[in-house]
């Protein structure tokens, strides 16, 4: 606490005006009783008198009021020095308190000093084992891709190196499988020629019997018909042979081959055919099975992926172009052995022929540019067609009860599904029929420009030939027959033209004359339908859904680089 010297100076002021004021009330209290005026007393004595009292009360006065003063300073001076000592100890206070505060802000100021430089330390030490842990991860993932890439570059130099020695062993295993096939041709050729040779050679002999014989007998016998009264007819290097007919003597234009007390209407080489194809499906089967035996690896997954791709073929360009591709890159994937994924596709494709509705031309597409370009496809796949359908051969089985325990085997023989220990109807069997052999027809009258058909119109010419010379006239060839003019019919016509005519005529004149000797009215549907192809010349139209539809899907999706790469650039 501070006072000011015009503080005091006030202070001081007004006490000595407070005793003015006090001495000016003691004067006033004198008394005045001891005067006596009298105004007939003379006027200096009263003068003198006057003068002397009032000098002798003045002095009093001031002399009270110096005392008075006098007691005043001395208040106000030990009020002056109390105040002082209270105002020093009140400093003194202060100054205490300042230095304690003070000294409590330094204290605090240290620290905050020695905690934020323990905090600076802390926070360093962990950016630097962070930066020391990333600088580790990072060396770690260059470390990792290294050896990641080095493992691809090893595998893919001994993948390319197991394909082409794979590559060089099925060549070598196809050639040898072709000039074995070729020579057990030859010789079952050569066989048939001997068979021939001595057949005809018998013929004579009995002709040449026959004849002495009737000559030597009476005039009024007569000698027997010829056996081989039919006349043959050669169409494109496969022989359409058109057998004796009568009346409700039924199609005998055709080939029996006794096995087992069954008897197998077919051309024998188709059987051979046939042969083959099964024989490599079930060696393919059984490698499959070796290898997903002794790998620990599942390829379920890549048979799933083929299935749902094959499930989505629609009758569009850039549909059929972009599952033709996906299908080539599954099969040439190192992760998964060619053998199973052929197999899968080849399993797949075939039963589309379960369902009526598939897209079977579209699927003719893919096919064709699948086995352009892997051609191992081919031979499986047409091995499952004759195992699922045997009219793909083609080839009949009639019944025997010396070759079959009961219909049902017999049933089941010819292509018979059981379901729930239940044979299927003969409708549902007939339905299927007929979807296996559209399949089949579409794959055969695929036309793709610049990409070779493995199994085109050259072998659907043949297969018309063997049919028409092998199987009997029932309602199952019916319908295989009528199933394959219809999806076939356009394509062999504009290839053939007038040769085709011969064998619709051959169809016309014989097949449909012996179905027509046949009783049934679900025979009657097929033969009219038949009879409608030929007359009402429905090969001169072209099916509903053999020209793709033009693209639906932008082109970006599949990038025409790997268009022309995969196949090279051809037109629908």
């Amino acid at each position: 606490m501070r006072i000011s010297d015009d503080e005091m100076e006030d202070d001081f002021q007004s006490k000595r005006e407070e005793v003015r004021d006090r001495s000016l009330v003691a004067v006033k209290r004198f008394s005045c009783d001891e005067l006596y005026l009298n105004e007939s007393d003379d006027s200096d004595s009263d003068t003198a008198l006057d003068e002397s009292y009032l000098m002798d009360e003045v002095g009093l006065v001031e002399g009270a009021l110096v005392e008075l003063t006098h007691e005043h300073q001395l208040g106000v001076k030990e009020e002056i020095r109390s105040l002082i000592s209270i105002l020093e100890t009140q400093l003194m206070s202060e100054n205490e308190q300042s230095s304690s505060a003070l000294a409590r802000v330094e204290k605090y100021r240290d620290v905050r000093r020695e905690i934020d430089r323990k905090l600076d330390t802390q926070y360093q030490r962990k950016i630097a084992e962070a930066l020391d842990n990333h600088l580790t991860a990072v060396q770690r993932d260059h470390e990792l891709k290294s050896q990641i890439e080095e493992r691809k570059i090893r595998s893919d130099a001994a993948y390319e190196e197991a394909k082409r020695k794979e590559r060089a062993l099925q060549e070598e295993k196809l050639l040898q499988e072709r000039a074995k096939a070729e020579a057990e041709m030859q010789a079952k050729l050569r066989a048939e020629e001997a068979k021939r040779a001595a057949l005809e050679a018998e013929k004579r002999a009995a002709k040449e019997a026959a004849e002495k014989e009737a000559t030597e007998k009476p005039k009024g016998t007569t000698g027997g018909a010829s056996e081989d009264g039919g006349s043959g007819r050669q169409v494109d290097g496969s022989s359409v042979v058109l057998g004796s007919q009568s009346k409700g003597s039924g199609y005998n234009g055709t080939k029996k081959l006794q096995s087992a007390g069954s008897v197998i209407r077919a051309a024998e080489s188709a059987l051979n055919i046939e042969q083959i194809r099964l024989q490599k499906l079930i060696e393919c089967e059984e490698k499959n099975q070796s290898l997903t035996s002794s790998s620990n690896q599942d390829f379920s997954s890549y048979e799933r992926h083929i299935s749902r791709l094959i499930k989505q073929i629609k009758g569009t360009k850039d549909n059929v172009r972009t599952k033709a591709s996906e299908l080539i890159k599954i099969f040439n994937n190192p992760l998964c052995p060619q053998s199973i994924s052929i197999a899968a596709f080849a399993k797949k494709v075939v039963s589309l022929g379960k369902s009526p509705n598939n897209a079977a031309f579209a699927c003719g597409y893919v096919i064709v540019l699948v086995t352009s370009q892997v051609p191992q496809v081919i031979d499986l796949l047409l091995g499952e067609f004759n195992r699922a359908c045997i009219y793909t051969v083609p080839k009949h089985i009639e019944y025997s009860q010396s070759a079959f325990e009961s219909k049902e085997a017999y049933y089941k023989a010819i292509g018979y599904q059981e379901e729930n220990g239940e044979i299927e109807s003969l409708e549902d069997y007939l339905r299927r029929l007929e979807s296996y052999m559209r399949l089949y027809a579409a794959l055969i009258q695929t036309e793709i420009q610049g990409v070779h058909n493995a199994h085109g119109l050259k072998e659907g010419w043949t297969w018309l030939a063997r049919f028409l010379n092998a199987l009997p006239a029932n309602i199952f060839t019916a319908v295989a027959l009528n199933a394959f003019l219809q999806m076939a019919g356009f394509a062999l016509f504009n290839k053939y033209k007038s040769q085709f005519r011969k064998i619709l005529n051959v169809i016309s004149d014989n097949f449909l004359n012996a179905m027509e000797a046949r009783d049934g009215s679900k025979l009657n549907l097929v033969i009219k339908g038949i009879q409608s192809y030929i007359e009402d010349k429905k090969f001169l139209e072209e099916p509903e859904g053999r020209t793709l539809q033009a693209s639906l899907l932008s082109r970006i999706m599949v990038p025409d680089s790997d268009y022309q790469e995969y196949y090279g650039g051809y037109q629908y």
